[in-house]
């Protein structure tokens, strides 16, 4: 019973925890403004070249309907590294279909596509329930509690060696750790795993 409604719960949030954040990074590493002064001397180290405060970058489709939207406190490029980390990171992403996610964390470091994405300290990703449609059930909330998360959108990936907690509606699941590979469809839970399952949200 429990794999059975694993299976059903490990179909949604990866993948479209993936794309948030893999779409989110790279438009704002793009969309980030170059530094202004010419190439000079620089002191060798793990400096950032350029800071952004209080910002919020949004990214649409064709008609104009928002698909992202990443905002943090400060934001710091790394060009040793090429890498991009964001303090207090809020990334929200739209569907076509309406379907809404939200990833937070207190810190969040992403190389220069979007291909390898952390999240550090109280990382909480949730994905909005769905009403009922025509020919498709209704789909509750989904909700995944790590104080690590590290995705990798290139091979479609995520894993944490930090506990997790996975919610879905009434559902819960926790584990010491875990990987997720969504090419393979194979989710391993490491450690002390554990599930409840509520009447009515076992399909």
């Amino acid at each position: 019973m429990v794999r059975q409604s694993w299976d059903q719960f490990s179909l949604y949030l990866p993948v479209v925890l993936m794309g948030l954040l893999a779409l989110g990074t790279w438009w704002l590493v793009r969309n980030a403004p170059a530094p202004l002064l010419p190439a000079i001397e620089r002191t060798p180290g793990h400096q950032p070249d350029y800071f952004m405060k209080g910002f919020s970058v949004k990214s649409f489709d064709a008609s104009g309907r928002l698909q992202s939207e990443v905002r943090g406190e400060v934001g710091r490029h790394y060009p040793d590294t090429d890498t991009l980390e964001i303090d207090k990171v809020h990334m929200r992403s739209v569907t076509p279909e309406g379907r809404v996610t939200v990833a937070t964390a207190d810190r969040a470091l992403s190389n220069a596509d979007g291909s390898e994405v952390q999240l550090f300290g109280n990382a909480i990703v949730t994905r909005e329930p769905l009403p009922p449609k025509p020919g498709k059930p209704a789909e509750p909330r989904l909700e995944f509690r790590s104080e690590f998360l590290h995705a990798y959108t290139g091979t479609e990936r995520v894993r944490s060696d930090k506990p997790v907690v996975l919610t879905r509606g009434n559902d819960r699941f926790t584990a010491d750790g875990m990987d997720y590979d969504n090419l393979d469809q194979v989710m391993q839970l490491r450690g002390r795993v554990r599930g409840v399952l509520q009447p009515g949200n076992a399909k």
